[in-house]
């Protein structure tokens, strides 16, 4: 049975963890804001802008752009969006299961962002080419280069398709670790509360506008793609954030309450301890005095 002093020292070191833990809480809630509003206000442009690429990809001519098919090779690149720091619960072990378990069929390269992505894959002995460190919060200048790295990979004709790993965030206390095809143009699924198993509905030509292009089709998409590829792996980026920095402020509010619920356990044990312990002197005095008599 540990004695008072034990128990004095615990709730001295639970109250210091609990301290910290609240402190960590705070600052993410504070980021938290700003990474949701910052992947929320994105959203919408890609969204449109893959839905208006895949609606072209359906009409173009064979051949318009290697954007639109897929690359010669049968190896394929993946993006894993991960965090640098850990303390944010199960988000970067769930994400990593799914890249793992995604059944992905060739030879299989890496491409990370995050410190937690690059120690994971190099524990499981995964075959990684490149890491970029991306600070927080994430500017579109320093993503900008990954994007470009994917591209000139793919443009190489070694790679059949280029996926992203990252964290979609759904809400504060949702955050589901997805895996999206950037090249060849797919439909690409960005938050929101979807089926994200669901797999996309073909695209209806008689739906299709008409477009027209100037100069011509080649020209347009030699400047747009690129763009779209810049744009949607920033967005899915800002979205990996969004649910790092929820899932820490859930994950430090959940470990200072269950430290506030032991030192209420603590205490009480002590408080029995030192119950016993009076009652036993008091105990002690009686029968010294009745000893006496």
């Amino acid at each position: 049975m540990p004695s008072t002093r034990d128990i004095r020292r615990r709730i001295k070191s639970v109250k210091n963890t609990a301290q910290i833990t609240k402190a960590m809480q705070l600052v993410a809630a504070a980021k938290m804001k700003k990474a949701q509003d910052q992947a929320a206000n994105g959203r919408a442009y890609a969204e449109l802008m893959n839905k208006i690429l895949v609606s072209l990809k359906t009409s173009a001519e064979e051949g318009v752009h290697p954007y639109f098919s897929e690359g010669t090779g049968d190896k394929i690149l993946v993006l894993v969006v991960a965090t640098d720091k850990g303390l944010c619960g199960a988000l970067n072990t769930n994400l990593l299961k799914k890249v793992v378990n995604a059944n992905l069929e060739g030879e299989v390269e890496f491409v990370t962002i995050g410190r937690k992505a690059t120690q994971g894959l190099s524990r499981l002995r995964k075959n990684l080419i490149a890491d970029f460190p991306i600070k927080d919060p994430a500017k579109f200048v320093e993503v900008r280069p990954v994007a470009k790295f994917l591209q000139e990979k793919f443009l190489t004709g070694e790679y059949k398709k280029v996926l992203v790993a990252f964290n979609n965030f759904i809400n504060t206390v949702t955050q589901i670790p997805s895996m999206e095809q950037v090249l060849p143009v797919n439909p690409v699924t960005l938050g929101g509360k979807r089926n994200f198993d669901e797999t996309s509905k073909e695209v209806d030509p008689a739906n299709i506008p008409d477009y027209v292009f100037e100069p011509d089709a080649a020209t347009v998409f030699e400047t747009v793609l690129p763009q779209y590829v810049n744009s949607t792996v920033f967005q899915m980026i800002l979205e990996a954030r969004a649910s790092e920095h929820s899932s820490r402020m859930v994950a430090m509010k959940n470990a200072t309450d269950n430290a506030k619920q032991m030192l209420k356990d603590l205490s009480l044990e002590y408080n029995k301890l030192r119950q016993a312990a009076i009652t036993n002197e008091l105990l002690e005095i009686t029968t010294a005095k009745m000893a006496l008599e």
